[in-house]
């Protein structure tokens, strides 16, 4: 199955999942045709099959939730202020830059 195939039969069970059209064989290959994208019809039934009896909106949004949503940790007792170790790193850095171009006779614009 082709890298386009993988990804049609989901995003064809997903369109017609968004359009509260019953999931079946015969839906999602009209989809499938509609697109210009051919696979072997025992892919799409697979597919129908594992959707078959699945919350896919359930699912959608237990996807999504997920991303980018870890929460921030709480700094440390006694921590510096996250300002004060920013400057100090960006000190380092620059210090360590310095270091290296000299290490090697040159700078990048030089």
């Amino acid at each position: 199955m082709s890298q386009i195939a993988e990804l049609a039969v989901p995003y064809a069970i997903m369109l017609l999942h968004d359009d509260e059209v019953d999931i079946t064989e015969e839906n999602v290959t009209k989809v499938l045709e509609a697109s210009g994208i051919t696979v072997e019809p025992i892919w799409v039934k697979v597919f129908v099959k594992s959707a078959a009896g699945q919350d896919l909106r359930k699912f959608l949004s237990n996807i999504t939730a997920g991303v980018g949503s870890a929460p921030a940790a709480a700094p440390a007792a006694g921590a510096p202020a996250a300002g004060a170790t920013a400057a100090a790193g960006k000190k380092e850095e620059k210090k360590k830059e310095e270091s290296e171009e000299e290490e090697m006779g040159f700078g990048l614009f030089d």
